[in-house]
């Protein structure tokens, strides 16, 4: 009898706390919204590439219930922008789908979040050029109660560059050439197409948006001029096949921070929040048996592999001459090698996610007034900033051996945030390989002293500072020039200052040249 009392007792108390509650009765919205921010600026995208997604919380501040009539785009289901209001896109299947909300609730003292996203096509807007603002608002209610925010895009065209794909699928087609030197086409895994007579000259009237590996047909010379723009897709590249060149022109900007002059190789994700991110897209393979490859006053950044180059180590030229270039952010090595022959002047490379030059299977390499420095935050790394080797592993028991001939590295800086900062592994009998005024990184008992880090050798270290700081200006930030305090000042050889009388900013090197790729400055606190 007392359990069932108890029962009608606590029923009847439900009722009355339920009949005095009032979650679900929402009043109209009273033009009293607030918002994170007044306008959303969506960072520069390309013509018809999708954007990140951004977002705007929207406020609650009374202590009301209310429902929001209708939260909408100005530019209504034509708009080139979709919006996700708390998870959801409005009546799916239509043409309102992520444009038109209706009936949006939000409790009282409390927010919801409005999620962002464009896709643009510049062909709609014939009257402009190949950059213009695209802008829209959101909308929340109407009438005397509207309020809004403001959108912001600025879109880009550009030349893009596509590989065809297999049949009606929406799978990209291989790449099918000679590999092995046989006469016989292969068949690759690497995605993209070769470029046509028309194509093979890259200008700097618009950016390049390159899908898969744009790859030079056999014997011809892909040419890119001074301030053209190069971006790739993930998993995407340049590919210079047999008998082919790459010649990439830039000349010295006057504005160190637009390199209007310069050619710039990057992602194609424009958005701030990708300026740095490694391993954004794949490679500038420089393939067995391309000839003559030059590279002056490039960036290339956040790739896998910024260059990879292979094969023609025995050729009368060198396979690639790279001089005033800046390498940086790549997810596995800065400049690859094997069996190659590389010169590089005035050439910085940092924050590789192993070494930042990699001289392997032997070969020629002459590197001077160059800085290869690494210093890798994102996770561990192998390597060091610089690794020599001279052989490969052909299968699990056998090692094959192709000699260093040699390798020069004169008024350079070999440093990181790592120790040692270059190895030298040798299998072969033929390895050789000097170093000549440079600010070195090695302080390593258990290698000092054994063959190849006898530092006394001047057949093969000369006149070298070990370990002294370099003072970068921000080598996290890719910031390296050297200031007063370096390690690195006034140790440079005349000699080879000389071959490279200017520095990367076009500075003088003087009687006294430092090491590296810059003449030291009194630094900006």
């Amino acid at each position: 009898m007392k359990r069932l009392l108890y029962f009608f007792v606590c029923f009847g108390l439900l009722i009355f706390w339920s009949s005095c509650r009032n979650d679900f009765e929402f009043s109209p919205s009273t033009g009293n919204l607030e918002f994170a921010r007044d306008t959303v600026y969506l960072d520069t995208v390309f013509n018809n590439i999708g954007s990140s997604t951004y977002n705007l919380k929207v406020y609650n501040r009374s202590d009301e219930d209310i429902v929001i009539p209708t939260i909408q785009l100005e530019r209504g289901i034509n708009s080139f922008y979709r919006l996700n209001v708390d998870g959801g896109t409005g009546d799916e299947g239509t043409p309102q789908e992520g444009k038109i909300f209706e009936n949006v609730e939000l409790l009282a003292n409390d927010s919801l979040f409005i999620f962002i996203e464009t896709t643009i096509d510049i062909s709609t807007q014939p009257s402009m050029d190949n950059e213009f603002l695209y802008t829209d608002r959101i909308l929340f209610d109407a009438g005397s109660n509207q309020q809004d925010v403001d959108l912001v895009t600025l879109v880009r065209d550009a030349v893009f560059i596509y590989p065809d794909f297999q049949g009606n699928s929406t799978v990209f087609e291989n790449l099918n050439f000679d590999v092995d030197g046989d006469g016989i086409v292969d068949e690759t895994s690497l995605p993209g197409r070769f470029l046509d007579n028309t194509e093979l000259n890259f200008t700097n009237e618009k950016p390049y948006v390159i899908y898969g590996y744009a790859a030079t047909p056999e014997g011809e010379t892909l040419t890119i001029e001074a301030g053209a723009r190069l971006h790739f897709h993930a998993d995407s590249g340049l590919l210079i096949t047999n008998n082919s060149t790459l010649n990439i022109n830039g000349t010295a900007s006057a504005d160190q921070d637009l390199l209007e002059n310069e050619v710039i190789i990057e992602g194609d994700r424009l958005e701030p929040i990708f300026s740095d991110v490694p391993g954004q897209w794949g490679t500038i393979y420089l393939f067995n048996g391309s000839t003559n490859n030059s590279i002056n006053y490039a960036t290339i950044k956040n790739a896998t592999i910024g260059i990879l180059v292979e094969g023609n180590d025995d050729a009368p030229t060198d396979k690639l001459t790279i001089t005033n270039s800046q390498i940086y952010n790549t997810s596995s090595f800065g400049i690859l090698g094997r069996a190659t022959s590389i010169t590089a002047e005035n050439v910085v490379i940092n924050n590789s996610g192993q070494s930042s030059f990699a001289g392997t299977v032997g070969g020629k390499y002459n590197f001077t007034h160059c800085t290869i420095a690494n210093y890798w935050n994102n996770s561990f790394r192998q390597f060091p900033a610089l690794l020599l080797n001279d052989f490969t592993q052909v299968d699990e028991s056998t090692i094959g051996t192709n000699p260093l001939t040699e390798a020069n590295f004169n008024n350079c800086i070999i440093y990181g945030n790592d120790n040692p900062e270059f190895i030298l592994d040798q299998q072969g009998t033929d390895f050789n390989f000097k170093f000549t005024n440079c600010l070195l990184r090695f302080d390593n008992q258990n290698l000092e002293g054994s063959e190849n880090y006898i530092f006394s050798d001047a057949t093969f270290y000369e006149n070298n500072i070990f370990n002294e700081d370099p003072d970068f200006k921000a080598p996290f930030d890719n910031l390296m020039n050297i200031g007063e305090d370096s390690g690195a000042n006034g140790i440079g050889a005349n000699p080879f200052a000389s071959q490279v009388p200017f520095d990367l900013l076009g500075t003088s090197r003087t009687a006294m040249p430092d090491a590296g790729a810059y003449e030291s400055v009194v630094l900006d606190d």
